[in-house]
């Protein structure tokens, strides 16, 4: 009782007012230093690093479907050399190529253009489906209609949505696939939730959680639609280039454990358990041991939240913390994959004030949010405490599932 009192108390401090202000200084301070840092004139920063980082990458990719050469996309040289060929400020950065084939054939019409035009493009673009996914999301919780402009706020100051920017990355595309997962399952469209999930192919790290799920579960009609998307991602790609670099891809991926270390050169950046735990402790092995717990540990959470009368969305918001804590590999820039969890968990509180688990999802999810930032931090203490509090997220959505009393739904 006593440390439901002290939950309750500082809850009680996290009023929309003052969240709303905690988010607009957040907002000023990271957007202020994005454009100062972009403002430099040229394709270099202030930093010396090239504008969009990440997107020369898919850049490169794209000028290689334009050119056919699918021999290439798994050619470290080729691409460095291509890469600053079409982009001179480019000379000397590499990248790791592990995308499937069909990435680059997505990438292909922006290539046509110049690199800052189709950089600007891409970032625009990113933003426009960040923006519509928060937007269809938000109008399915009917508890926050009456905050717009602190969710307009919020979204806007997401730690997530300033590093998905800042890096150029491909996790929007990833928002936009859970998010009509989120929408088709609400609507009770399960073969198109099974699409929308399925469309994750080019980053199949993030459908991790969700095949465990629906394998669990035995969603058929979600794993059908899953199954022809992702097959369909991967025909588009056999029909363009043959199946040469198919073959070369899935070989890459046989290669990843011994790759690691050059995919995450900033381990820092990344907020998953496999991570979480390589970096606290010295030890591979052990590391290894306790990821692997761990992860079968969330998945039986999660698995059971949708096996209990949960309403979806709690059950969602699981799954999309599960999907994180689950990868083997996940980058800052992926939690943006997280605003739906934000947006329905902060719903399900909003009807929900009187529940006894109110004020420690409040708590959790303000960390949740926030603590991203504080990532850099772990160069030095090792610790990555967002996990730690995902997982602590997952855990009060099971417990809510476990409760005997009826759980009130909504969304």
């Amino acid at each position: 009782m006593g440390e439901l009192m002290r939950l309750m108390k500082v809850a009680s401090g996290l009023t929309a007012r003052r969240i709303r202000a905690h988010g607009l200084m957040l907002g000023v301070c990271l957007w202020s230093v994005y454009l100062w840092n972009m403002a430099a004139p040229g394709l270099l920063d202030r930093s010396g690093n090239l504008k969009g980082t990440d997107f020369l990458h898919l850049y490169t990719l794209g000028s290689l479907a334009l050119e056919h050469r699918g021999a290439d996309l798994y050619n470290l040289e080729a691409q460095s050399e291509l890469s600053a060929r079409r982009v001179p400020a480019a000379a000397g950065i590499r990248y790791l190529p592990l995308y499937p084939p069909q990435v680059s054939i997505f990438f292909a019409p922006l290539a046509r253009l110049p690199y800052q035009q189709a950089l600007l493009l891409w970032l625009a673009l990113s933003s426009l489906i960040y923006g519509l996914c928060c937007y269809a999301v938000w109008l399915a919780c009917s508890g926050l209609h009456s905050y717009e402009i602190t969710v307009l706020i919020l979204a806007l100051a997401f730690p997530a949505f300033w590093h998905l920017i800042a890096w150029g990355q491909t996790s929007s595309l990833a928002l936009a696939c859970f998010t009509i997962a989120f929408l088709a399952l609400r609507a009770r469209r399960e073969l198109l939730a099974g699409v929308a999930l399925g469309c994750l192919m080019f980053k199949p790290q993030l459908g991790v959680a969700a095949a465990l799920v629906f394998v669990a579960t035995l969603r058929w009609k979600v794993i059908g639609g899953a199954l022809l998307s992702s097959a369909a991602e991967l025909g588009a790609a056999l029909i363009y280039y043959g199946r040469g670099p198919l073959l070369e891809w899935m070989h890459a991926l046989r290669k990843l454990p011994g790759l690691l270390p050059l995919l995450e050169p900033k381990p820092y950046q990344t907020h998953c358990l496999r991570t979480f735990w390589s970096m606290l402790l010295p030890w591979p092995a052990a590391a290894r041991a306790l990821y692997l717990v761990t992860a079968l540990l969330a998945a039986a959470f999660t698995v059971s939240c949708w096996r209990s009368q949960l309403a979806l969305s709690l059950r969602y918001s699981g799954l999309l913390l599960a999907t994180v804590l689950l990868a083997p590999h996940l980058t800052v820039y992926d939690l943006v994959i997280l605003a739906p969890a934000f947006l329905l968990l902060c719903d399900w509180i909003a009807a929900n004030p009187e529940n006894p688990m109110t004020p420690r999802l409040k708590i959790l999810l303000y960390l949740a949010f926030a603590l991203p930032l504080l990532g850099p931090l772990a160069r030095w203490t090792h610790l990555q405490l967002s996990v730690p509090v995902m997982a602590a997220l997952l855990y009060a959505i099971w417990k809510l599932g476990r409760s005997s009393v009826r759980i009130p739904k909504s969304c």
